[in-house]
């Protein structure tokens, strides 16, 4: 008896501390998360203007040397002047930059003064690069100035039509919230009939043999990678779709939505068929047994019985259709473009992640973070106006 108490208060202070560290360290993702998530719209790129500099070995800059400097130059943020000097073959190259910090427009921010030749070229927005000729490119001197891009606008991201990241710093994703609430909302008005009245089948009319044979298989579709459905999607349904609408490409929102429906439906038959399974045999004979027909008893009492486990098959294939990446990325075509042709091309806020994450950096990377914010929200929302809605149901009932 003592070993055993020992046993269970062992086990007790074990399990409590997996749950203890399982919380921290969800909380901590989810904390990590938001925090980067929401810096954007807060804070700056930087606290200072940086200076990159390229083949220059020694350089002066507001009267300080540096000598084969290979990080920032900082130069504080409210400076109106920047003094550059770098001694070459010829006697020395003088850059001067005047800063008008009360210029919006980063490519109108800075004026420039120099005593020769120079190429003065803006690749990106807030970036402006100063370079010397030379006999190649290869070998031109070159000076980087990189200006702090402002806390992001909010509303202009949610509701932003372009996105543009790399040269224009423009993030909008209202066209990917769309994409992602359509290809979402189309797979579930798809798949979960389908989902409801193949559960209906197992659990009420096949015979427990066939029916335990199909609920095997339905579970081993439910393990199948997304990649392999995306790779059936690519190979099958996007060439079927081209030839059925004679369109250039099959890569679309409606091959998206049939990919999607495919991945939901054993998610959504396996619980709705556990729940509608869980029902008590006196229901459905009280319901017979005053005259309803098998097809009456299984839609009209049987189904509604069993609602809070077909409400929860919902959510989670809800949660995988606006959560998938790889499968909506091979047959989307993955353009971010406004619409609600179910024949064009659309990207999806996962797919934008997924696809740019790997080459992001600063203010890119942060708003990467900033979709997923956005689709945690998305998700949230919507799980809690299903649950709302069962809530409603239960009561009437």
């Amino acid at each position: 008896m003592n070993r055993r108490h020992i046993t269970d208060v062992f086990f007790r202070h074990l399990f409590s501390i997996v749950a203890l560290f399982s919380v921290l360290a969800l909380g901590a993702i989810l904390l990590f998360v938001f925090a980067q998530g929401t810096m954007p719209f807060f804070v700056p790129t930087a606290s200072s203007i940086r200076l990159v500099t390229q083949r220059i070995d020694e350089i002066t800059v507001n009267g300080t040397f540096y000598k084969d400097h290979n990080t920032f130059i900082d130069i504080p943020k409210d400076t109106n002047f920047i003094s550059i000097r770098f001694p070459t073959a010829d006697g020395e190259e003088t850059l001067d930059i005047t800063i008008n910090n009360k210029e919006r427009d980063p490519e109108k921010m800075l004026s420039f003064a120099h005593n020769g030749e120079v190429k003065i070229t803006y690749p990106e927005s807030y970036v402006h690069t100063v370079a010397w000729p030379a006999a190649l490119a290869a070998l031109e001197k070159r000076v980087h100035v990189i200006i702090p891009e402002p806390p992001y606008n909010f509303g202009r991201f949610l509701t932003g039509l372009e996105w543009h990241p790399s040269r224009d710093k423009i993030f909008g994703i209202f066209p990917m919230i769309a994409g992602t609430l359509l290809a979402s909302f189309g797979a579930i008005l798809l798949g979960v009939p389908i989902a409801l009245l193949c559960a209906l089948f197992m659990s009420e009319f096949l015979p427990s043999k066939p029916a335990s044979f199909i609920r095997a298989g339905v579970e081993l579709l439910a393990g199948i990678p997304s990649v392999v459905y995306g790779f059936f999607g690519l190979m099958v349904i996007v060439p079927f779709v081209r030839n059925t609408f004679n369109i250039p490409s099959g890569n679309t929102l409606l091959s998206a939505i049939i990919v999607l429906a495919l991945m939901i439906l054993p998610t959504v038959i396996t619980i709705a068929e556990t729940s509608l399974r869980a029902v008590p045999l006196a229901v459905r004979e009280a319901s017979l047994s005053l005259g309803a027909s098998k097809m009456q008893t299984s839609w009209r009492v049987v189904l509604p019985h069993a609602n809070s486990g077909v409400i929860a098959g919902i959510i989670l294939g809800i949660s995988r259709a606006v959560g998938e990446t790889m499968a909506v990325i091979l047959v989307a075509g993955n353009s971010p473009q406004l619409t609600i042709n179910p024949l064009a091309s659309v990207r999806t806020l996962t797919s934008t992640i997924a696809m740019e994450m790997g080459y992001a950096s600063g203010r890119h990377s942060e708003m990467l973070f900033s979709i997923g914010v956005t689709l945690f929200t998305i998700i949230l929302i919507l799980n809690s106006l299903i649950l709302w809605y069962r809530r409603r149901m239960e009561q009437e009932l």
